[in-house]
Order: C-alpha cells, then sequence, then structure tokens
C-alpha cells in the first residue's frame, strides 16, 4: 500500500483503524526528501498499516496538535492513540522494528492506562 495524503478533512477516519504511521514534512526540507523512499519502502512491506504523509506547509493546525517541532517527525498511531513520535530520519530497519514492537504491544492495557490519566477517573 501506498503512502497517502493525510489532511484535516480525512485525519479523524484515517487514525481510528489499526497502526497508523504519519510523516510529518515539508518540501523545503532536505531530510525530508532523503526520509521519503524509506518510508515509501516501509509502507510496500506493511501492506496493512497505513502510512501518511502531513505536510507541514498546507496542514499546520496538524503539526500543531501533534507538537511538531521539527521536521521530519514520525507519529505513532494504533487504534486512535498516540503512542510515540520521533524528529528525525528513522533507517529502514528501525522502522521495520518500530512496526514490530508496536504490532506486539497489548492495546487493551495501553487503553486502560490512557483512561486512568483522564481527568475524573475514580482510582
Amino acid at each position: 500500500m501506498a503512502t497517502q495524503q493525510i489532511t484535516t478533512k480525512n485525519f479523524e477516519q484515517t487514525i481510528n483503524q489499526g497502526i497508523v504511521l504519519l510523516d510529518f514534512w515539508a518540501a523545503w526540507c532536505g531530510p525530508c526528501r532523503a526520509f521519503a523512499p524509506i518510508f515509501e519502502a516501509a509502507s510496500e512491506r506493511h501492506a496493512d498499516i497505513t502510512f501518511g504523509k502531513v505536510d507541514t506547509e498546507a496542514e499546520p493546525g496538524l503539526a500543531g496538535a501533534f507538537g511538531v517541532r521539527a521536521i521530519p517527525t514520525l507519529a505513532v498511531l494504533r487504534d486512535g492513540v498516540l503512542l510515540a513520535t520521533q524528529a528525525g530520519m528513522v533507517p529502514g530497519n528501525a522502522l521495520d522494528e518500530l512496526i514490530r514492537k508496536v504490532r506486539a504491544l497489548d492495546m487493551d492495557e495501553i487503553k486502560k492506562k490512557v483512561a486512568e490519566q483522564q481527568p475524573g477517573h475514580a482510582h
């Protein structure tokens, strides 16, 4: 599965299902252009995962919502839960390892912990 452009219009429907990797980038960013083929190749190796690209110039609201301060930044979500963000280029083998770890997570346990951290949660 190839990468897809993520905008404020398709963001919500994109992030709620399964594993989603978002690449925050800009056309003027050299490291972003260098990371693009690595990200694209990973999308071909992992067809069951959504690989989205967020143009920070066109979607500053999304970049701000994720606290993106440097690009490229990779955001990792699963079932709508933000698990991690990482600034800088990620080598292909490290991307594969990250995906392996995300697949192995017990999302029921993570969602339980997230709920416990919400204001108003009874302890």
